[in-house]
């Protein structure tokens, strides 16, 4: 079998005895609903490398997105690491291999950077954080995914800030993106609020920009970034399981990443919910790699 191509073509070490500023790694599987066939999301990670190959051999053209090039013209301070092994339905042992391998990010020290599966991989991510300093959350997506449990699974798709909640190294939430009616009940979102997560809807975001959202995150703080593919609006993000229109574009997630990028520190970033059986002529592929892109450009800009 031949190997993937890792992301935009770089290294899986740097061989000059840097050390990595962000790590990228993949995991596929999480906690999987007992009547839920997670399947699809294997080929999340290399879709979206697949889709970043275009790019690997422009690295230091000018991205306008960035103002410059990927790297700010400074040496490659990123890697992929590959993936993680992850077995569907085995929960437990899935959501110890992936807090194993952030933990291990994190001592370095490196940003992790995670490429899902679906959404519950954000919960033993987020728990790799627990010996380290308090982080806030920023949480771009169609949902605010506070069910306790669902078919008595604590630790699935729905739950990932309901459980965020619960650990101490938490410091606080913003929830942006929010549209439709969700799968939230009255009870998730009186939870919530009474947590204390700011609810940044997707209009307020058409209204107001970045700022909507920004505004929340107190200014020097450690931000772990979670983006669901749902976020995004289905004209440029098909390749989801919930399609809800009225979602936001690709220039304001971007704003987001870099908005944030300026005002605080970008810890940890995720990306889930990629489902390539729903894609459409690589379309969502293409988006999602854009947009890490970004992230690995505004975590190189970090000072």
């Amino acid at each position: 079998m031949t190997a993937s191509p890792s992301f935009l073509g770089l290294p899986n070490r740097l061989t000059d005895g840097r050390l990595p500023r962000a790590v990228i790694f993949a995991a596929s599987h999480g906690s999987t609903y007992p009547d839920k066939d997670s399947s699809g999301y294997v080929l999340a990670a290399d879709a979206i490398r697949a889709a970043s190959q275009d790019d690997a051999a422009i690295v230091e053209h000018w991205d306008f997105d960035l103002g410059g090039p990927l790297f700010d013209g400074k040496p490659v301070c990123c890697i992929d690491a590959g993936d993680v092994e992850t077995t569907m339905y085995d929960n437990a042992g899935n959501r110890a291999r992936i807090e194993v391998k952030t933990r291990e990010i994190l001592s370095v020290p490196a940003v992790p950077i995670l490429l899902g599966g679906d959404c519950s991989v954000t919960i033993p991510f987020l728990a790799g954080f627990a010996d380290h300093e308090p982080v806030w959350i920023l949480q771009v997506d169609a949902h605010i995914d506070w069910r306790d449990e669902v078919h008595g699974e604590r630790f699935g798709y729905s739950s990932p800030m309901r459980r965020a909640s619960e650990m101490p190294h938490v410091a606080g939430m913003v929830q942006v993106g929010l549209r439709s009616v969700g799968s939230a009940r009255l009870a998730d979102i009186e939870a919530a609020r009474g947590y204390g997560s700011r609810f940044v809807t997707a209009r307020e975001i058409h209204a107001e920009g970045a700022e909507a959202a920004l505004r929340h995150i107190p200014q020097g703080v450690r931000v772990v970034v979670t983006l669901d593919c749902d976020s995004l609006d289905p004209s440029i993000m098909p390749g989801v399981a919930a399609r809800t229109p009225g979602g936001l574009t690709y220039t304001e997630v971007i704003d987001l990443i870099a908005g944030l990028g300026r005002r605080a520190r970008i810890a940890s970033f995720d990306l889930v919910e990629l489902y390539p059986p729903a894609d459409i002529d690589r379309l969502s592929a293409l988006t999602a790699a854009r947009l890490l892109v970004n992230v690995v450009g505004a975590i190189a800009r970090q000072v």
